[in-house]
């Protein structure tokens, strides 16, 4: 599997990853500017709150609906019109005359990016026809990379420099190039009529399903415990749906999503790792800037400052383990990335406020190239041996299990954040406990990556060609 990348495949990935971007890093500029929103907005911080959570939700409806949509409209189509509702909803937000109303132009964003993120992947991969994956997926991966790194960061300097407005209105250029460059250089591929009937009661328990999940875990991070009805109720009724549509599904020919894939040790292993990934990268996003601002007083400008080396080891880990991934596998790589992520977490675990942020510096850009090391491999093991037709299916549940787990870990490390709070003296020392958990999370990774698929020969990925026209491929 030593194949060089087809140049046209390249090209695909990178005009994808340009309207991509803006949905990434909207996702995370956010996450810096609740507070500020609050105040600028005249409301709480509980109202405010649902400027992210119902984005989220909005999001996790609209992933499951990215595979029918490409069916019954064909890839080039629905990629620009899940970019133009992204678009429609940031120049809304940027526009927003109260909360209400920014809350509900957050919602159209979901939508918009809940249809895009799966589909990126689903088309490059389906582009390069399973060839080349380790080197393809240092493309795919880089939007997740630069994302939670540079979003907060930009975040900050917006509310430092300018209004909030131009948190959603930063959007704006992206999309109206990705939308240029797609409309330009992509081929108008053809949809499958044969399978785009749209599954109506599988939309109808999956959807309300990963809904209710997200809101009950965005609940427990607010409400800093598990044990309330607000999350109990929303958290078990969603689990119930998900199950009916679990059984819904490998009973039924051609469901919404092919759970069945889940019986593939690819799809299964990679789905489980990228559930605990969300943890390592969403959960600790969480708790770095808090840090920073809680224990060692900085502004959430320098906060996020302080998150630009842990970019840089991804960066880094981009250009090294993207050429290894097909050589060595997914199992050896992601091993080593838990590994080197839960030892690059223990000096958070160790630090208080007189600890020389230069070390800190250092260790986040470890921090940063084992997750780097840890995303392109498992993103790879969730296409090995798949046929065209299964690719859409493997995205919805590998992205779904990403989405969910960095959810869950965000409320897990926010539950125990606020408990090791209220039972110790000092911030640094309940940063302590939180830091720890973190590196335990990880660990749990590291088991799960033994069940990852090894190199894998030649013969083992399917490489069929595909039929002209029917694949969203870049114009010579």
């Amino acid at each position: 599997m030593d194949e060089k990348l087809d140049s046209g495949v390249v090209r695909t990935a990178l005009i994808l990853i340009v309207g991509a971007m803006a949905v990434v890093f909207d996702t995370t500029i956010v996450s810096v500017a609740l507070h500020t929103l609050a105040a600028k907005l005249d409301t709480s911080v509980t109202t405010i709150q649902w400027v992210t959570t119902g984005y989220l939700l909005a999001l996790g409806i609209a992933v499951p609906l990215s595979t029918w949509g490409l069916q019954r409209f064909g890839g080039k189509r629905l990629w620009m019109f899940a970019l133009s509702v992204f678009l429609l909803g940031s120049v809304g937000a940027s526009l927003a005359w109260n909360v209400d109303s920014l809350i509900g132009w957050r919602v159209v964003q979901g939508i918009g990016g809940g249809l895009m993120l799966p589909l990126m992947t689903t088309l490059i991969f389906q582009a390069a026809h399973g060839r080349s994956l380790g080197r393809l997926v240092t493309y795919v991966a880089l939007p997740a990379l630069l994302g939670p790194i540079l979003g907060p960061l930009i975040g900050g300097a917006i509310l430092t420099h300018l209004s909030w407005r131009f948190m959603f209105a930063v959007n704006v250029p992206f999309c109206v190039a990705g939308l240029l460059l797609v409309q330009r250089y992509l081929h108008l591929d053809a949809p499958d009529r044969t399978r785009a009937r749209l599954d109506v009661v599988g939309l109808v328990l999956v959807a309300p399903g990963i809904l209710l999940v997200l809101l009950g875990l965005a609940n427990a991070g607010t409400a800093a415990g598990f044990a309330h009805p607000d999350v109990v109720v929303p958290l078990a009724s969603g689990i119930a749906l998900l199950v009916a549509f679990i059984g819904y599904a490998l009973r039924k020919s051609h469901p919404l999503v092919e759970i069945g894939l889940l019986a593939k040790r690819s799809v299964a292993s990679s789905s489980a790792v990228l559930f605990f990934s969300g943890f390592s990268l969403y959960g600790a996003m969480l708790l770095m800037p808090l840090y920073y601002q809680g224990v060692r007083g900085t502004t959430s400008l320098t906060a996020g400052l302080m998150l630009v080396p842990q970019g840089v080891g991804a960066l880094l880990s981009r250009t090294v383990v993207g050429s290894n991934v097909d050589r060595f596998g997914a199992r050896v790589i992601a091993l080593a990335g838990f590994l080197v992520v839960a030892a690059a977490t223990v000096p958070f675990a160790l630090a208080d406020s007189h600890t020389s942020a230069w070390l800190l510096a250092f260790w986040m850009v470890v921090r940063g190239f084992g997750l780097g090391a840890v995303t392109m491999p498992v993103m790879v093991a969730g296409y090995i041996g798949l046929e065209k037709q299964q690719i859409p299916h493997s995205s919805v549940l590998t992205r779904t299990a990403q989405q969910i787990g960095g959810s869950f870990g965000t409320a897990v490390l926010a539950v125990i954040l606020a408990a090791a709070t209220a039972h110790h003296e000092s911030a640094a020392s309940a940063f302590h406990v939180a830091f720890w958990w973190s590196v335990a999370f990880s660990a749990v990774a590291v088991v799960l990556s033994l069940w990852l698929p090894g190199a894998q020969p030649a013969s083992a990925v399917r490489t069929d060609p595909v039929p002209a026209g029917r694949d969203a491929v870049v114009r010579s």
